[in-house]
């Protein structure tokens, strides 16, 4: 069922595509869903980007794509440990300020072959690219990509599966239709997710879309959740009242006489 979906939705962006006007280069894109439902039972989930290119007729040099994931924005503390006296601490550390939750970077090719490397630097092309903000004092300021608490932040996000890059996340079905695969795993945020598709034609961006999609929860999650937040006092009086009677119920169970 979903190949079938897929199918027709991939035709109908190439009918668009061949009814473009002859001077037009612009984007067609959409999500295979919109919205991504996590339950208690939820161990990740698979997007499928697919577009089309409304060109006259196909370059010879042929097109890149550049697809940019970013999850909700959110502050994050990255420590350094170090071993005093025979113990490891936490001796320092660093808050990163509004920073992506979640970070994908799709293309067709290596980013050397898609623009220079100028050009991926004010295009914010790759993550070493994109600013990850740092409060220090009273500055927040994006810190050099040889900063060791940027490179400790990344490295935990990319373990998890958050951050990646995959210069070969984007595939040409045709010469002016792509699709590409955006991976969820368990621990992604929800919230909103905006997705920005480039497209690069002789190391020049000449054309950029926007699409979106929503990670939501459902469910007794949902449900604790909400009231967490908008019954602080209720639901703080509630769970007290739930860990004194567990506690006074194990002891009448397990009590001795």
């Amino acid at each position: 069922m979903k190949r079938t979906t897929l199918a027709i939705l991939l035709a109908a962006l190439a009918l668009c595509a061949a009814s473009a006007p002859a001077a037009a280069q612009r984007l067609i894109a959409s999500l295979s869903n919109h919205r991504v439902m996590v339950t208690s039972s939820f161990t990740g989930a698979e997007l499928v980007l697919f577009g089309a290119i409304e060109a006259a007729s196909p370059r010879r040099g042929g097109y890149d794509i550049v697809a940019t994931i970013t999850g909700p924005r959110q502050n994050a503390v990255t420590y350094r440990k170090d071993r005093i006296l025979g113990i490891w601490i936490n001796a320092d550390s660093r808050e990163f300020d509004s920073v992506p939750s979640y970070l994908a970077v799709l293309t067709n090719r290596d980013f050397d072959a898609i623009a220079t490397a100028d050009t991926r630097r004010r295009q914010q092309i790759g993550i070493d690219n994109i600013p990850l903000t740092q409060r220090a004092a009273v500055t927040i300021a994006d810190a050099a990509a040889t900063d060791p608490f940027r490179q400790a932040f990344l490295r935990i996000n990319t373990r998890r599966g958050l951050y990646r890059e995959a210069t070969n996340g984007v595939t040409f079905l045709a010469p002016l239709l792509f699709r590409a695969n955006i991976p969820l795993p368990a621990g992604v945020a929800t919230g909103n997710y905006e997705v920005d598709v480039r497209l690069f034609a002789d190391g020049a961006l000449v054309a950029r879309t926007p699409s979106a999609f929503e990670v939501y929860k459902a469910g007794i999650e949902q449900f604790v959740t909400a009231a967490a937040r908008n019954h602080g006092l209720l639901f703080g009086l509630v769970t007290a009242m739930m860990t004194l009677a567990t506690g006074w119920l194990g002891s009448v169970i397990f009590r001795r006489d």
